[in-house]
């Protein structure tokens, strides 16, 4: 069992922002923008510059959600890889992916140099390896002629680059990919747009959008902001209860960072082929001795709520590093992440299918959150100031990809084989084998309950029942958390909603005596 000292926790999270005010009054603006990540703040700040008057409002602390937890790469170079855009949007649509995921870097490099913000901005170069005891490089060259017919220009096969550290095989060299620290641009860039008149909200949560000519946001303790336009930029969008869902599937993916001897490796990017596939990068030891740096290494995807051991992933991903890195020392942090899968790799950004004309949503990010959601702002502000954009069709949520229909079909079969888990007895057959700090799932009668045991052995009990479509929750005990495993909803122990696409939290059930024997 992988058991580091601390529990999970993002390197990032010290410079998250913890003090915006929670939203006390009724508001009309031209825009509310629900979700204050990087593609929530992006599309705030696109939106101000055209000259819109903006509130963002958010569930928790400002920047807390997923953009805390990415590994923060960069890159314009696809992470389901270009010769799987070529297939799925031709080479017009691989052309433009590449296109558009480059301006973001560029415009992430723009803003921080405008509104000065010191968030480590670093142009780096990225390398796509295949694991060195893989005798073929078939997919590598394939890959290479695909990225070079969408416009970049990858150096041709490398056997052994130079400057790496470590034995990378096989690669390609990508220029002018970039890193960050996330959460020093976020706060930066927040700031910056309080100062200049949007409204920003944390700690009030959303629970109902109306589109049409009377829009409005309305939160879940009643104010109401009246708007002409309203983003969801949740990661997952909740007012999106049914088309988006078949789209896209939801994936949790582990991030570990060890400290290393400074001059280790060379300062890059860095991914392999495998599959779950693997993510490497650097960033300053801010709070350790000057002689280390930290080395972050992510992967070991799966479905969320569909992994009876999240830890053994994290277990996993130690091996692979040490495997690698020989000279990586302790784990300093590690924390786990949500990511939403669309089934032709590439994100939904635009106006919400089935929905009124003036509701927008962005998700279905993948791995690369951080560009999509720089994107989402850039396009989403031109699409509300009826401005043609190049990327608008690549990124069209409505969109159907035929050559996308075997993961369609692949996805949506998962999920509807995780509602069998209704037919299923308990997972334990006395409530007192649940140890403290943890849960397991039990049937009462023909439903069942979600039961979490506190650290001092004190019993609480939910519904198992996700509130979204009826799938029954899971307990991870990384994050100790009930995570559907069907649309990815996740609640904490006590069945608070942690994020959608569920709209509520799980209801709270009768106690359940004991012992409950499976079946009962």
């Amino acid at each position: 069992m992988y058991s580091p000292a601390k529990s999970p926790h993002s390197i990032w999270a010290r410079d998250a922002i913890s003090d915006w005010p929670a939203l006390a009054m009724d508001l009309t603006v031209d825009v509310c923008v629900v979700g204050a990540g990087i593609a929530g703040l992006s599309t705030a700040y696109h939106l101000h510059s055209i000259g819109k008057s903006v509130a963002v409002l958010d569930a928790g602390d400002l920047t807390s959600g997923e953009s805390m937890r990415t590994s923060a790469h960069l890159a314009c170079v696809a992470d389901d890889r270009f010769i799987n855009l070529e297939r799925t949007h031709g080479g017009d649509g691989a052309r433009l992916f590449a296109e558009s995921h480059a301006a973001a870097i560029d415009r992430i490099e723009l803003i921080t140099r405008q509104q000065h913000i010191e968030c480590d901005f670093k142009r780096v170069d990225g390398y796509l390896f295949q694991p060195a005891d893989e005798a073929s490089t078939d997919f590598l060259e394939h890959e290479m002629a695909a990225a070079q017919r969408a416009g970049l220009a990858p150096e041709s096969l490398l056997e052994s680059p130079p400057a790496i550290g470590f034995d990378i095989g096989p690669c390609l060299r990508f220029p002018n990919q970039a890193q960050f620290n996330p959460m020093k641009y976020l706060s930066g860039l927040a700031k910056y747009l309080q100062a200049n008149g949007v409204l920003i909200h944390g700690h009030t949560r959303v629970v109902e959008v109306q589109g049409g000519d009377q829009a409005y946001v309305k939160t879940e303790k009643g104010q109401r902001v009246s708007c002409a336009q309203v983003v969801v930029a949740t990661n997952t969008p909740f007012n999106n209860r049914y088309v988006i869902h078949t789209k896209q599937a939801a994936y949790r993916t582990y991030v570990v960072a060890f400290t290393i001897p400074v001059n280790t490796i060379e300062t890059a990017l860095y991914w392999d082929t495998v599959d779950p596939y693997h993510y490497v990068r650097l960033v300053k030891n801010e709070h350790g001795p000057d002689s280390t740096e930290l080395l972050i290494v992510g992967g070991e995807d799966h479905r969320t709520g569909q992994e009876d051991d999240p830890a053994g992933r994290f277990a996993r991903l130690e091996s692979w590093t040490r495997r690698r890195f020989p000279l990586a020392g302790k784990v300093a942090y590690h924390w786990s992440g949500q990511v939403l899968e669309p089934v032709d790799g590439v994100a939904f950004i635009g106006r919400n299918p089935l929905d009124e004309d003036n509701i927008y949503i962005a998700t279905g990010d993948s791995g690369m959150g951080l560009t999509h959601g720089t994107i989402a702002g850039m396009l989403i502000a031109d699409l509300i100031a009826e401005k043609e954009n190049p990327w608008a069709k690549l990124y069209d949520p409505s969109r159907k990809s035929l050559g996308s229909i075997g993961e369609y079909a692949r996805e949506n079969f998962n999920t509807a084989v995780q509602y069998t888990d209704w037919l299923t007895g308990s997972d334990v057959d006395e409530l007192e084998k649940i140890e403290p700090g943890s849960g397991a799932v039990v049937r009462k009668g023909m439903t069942k309950v979600a039961v979490h045991r506190d650290e001092a052995g004190n019993f609480h009990q939910c519904s198992a029942v996700c509130p979204h479509l009826g799938g029954i929750v899971a307990w991870n005990d990384v994050e100790k958390s009930w995570d559907c495993p069907c649309h990815g909803s996740r609640f904490d122990a006590d069945g608070t909603r942690i994020c959608g696409p569920a709209v509520s939290s799980l209801k709270q059930t009768d106690a359940i005596e004991l012992p409950v024997l499976v079946g009962a």
